[in-house]
């Protein structure tokens, strides 16, 4: 039984995207972390698995689409929080985040073909990983894992094949983490809900309210 797993906090302000701010106020970076994950979740939705699991820090809110189970976060570290939600999977599973809106169900079924490896690691700009799958679900291989650190991607993948397994990697995204970051991402993806909601927080940060100007409401680009 495959699985799409995907982990994440729900946007509340001061609690998410907080090196957005500034340029952007605490209100306007975790409304860019609400359609990151919206566009997130519905790459999920349209890629096809078996099932689909959401490990949510916090509740859910009206951006969650329809066909997920969602269980709460364990207590610890990120290493801790990310093996945890591996050990509710049996069989492929490939794990995202929500900081990646670029991503495509194209990118997410070769994630989740184990045809000719055990494992896939997508590799983040920043050093870190925006994906990791697991032909047969390990968290072993995630505890102690030293996580948010420059080293953090390659102390990962090196567990991996130390653990034997024939590794194959993804192409290497950049995460939502910075204004420079967002900018990029929403070039990258110009339809997302992300990428409409930048445009609207950039004008907003400029002094040109979008809402003003083109007869928009805030929720312009949001499902």
């Amino acid at each position: 039984m495959s699985t799409l797993l995907v982990i994440a906090k729900e946007p509340v302000p001061g609690r998410v995207k907080t090196r957005l701010t500034p340029p952007f106020t605490p209100h306007q970076a975790a409304r860019l972390a609400e359609a990151a994950l919206a566009d997130t979740l519905a790459t999920v939705r349209a890629t096809p698995a078996d099932r689909r699991v959401l490990a949510l820090d916090g509740a859910p809110g009206d951006w969650l689409p329809d066909g997920f189970e969602v269980v709460p976060q364990s207590p610890g570290g990120l290493d801790e929080r990310l093996a945890a939600a591996f050990t509710r999977c049996t069989g492929p599973t490939l794990l995202v985040g929500m900081d990646t809106p670029q991503i495509t169900p194209e990118l997410l079924g070769i994630g989740l073909d184990f045809s000719a490896c055990d494992a896939w690691f997508g590799p983040a700009e920043d050093g870190g990983f925006w994906a990791l799958g697991l032909a047969a679900p390990a968290p072993a291989l995630l505890r102690g894992v030293p996580m948010s650190l420059p080293e953090t991607g390659a102390v990962q993948r090196a567990r991996l094949t130390a653990a034997g397994l024939r590794v194959r990697d993804l192409p290497r995204l950049r995460d939502v983490d910075t204004a420079a970051d967002a900018r990029h991402v929403a070039e990258l993806a110009p339809r997302g809900r992300f990428a409409a909601r930048h445009r609207e927080s950039t004008m907003i940060a400029a002094g040109s309210d979008p809402r003003v100007t083109t007869g928009a409401t805030a929720g312009t680009g949001i499902a």
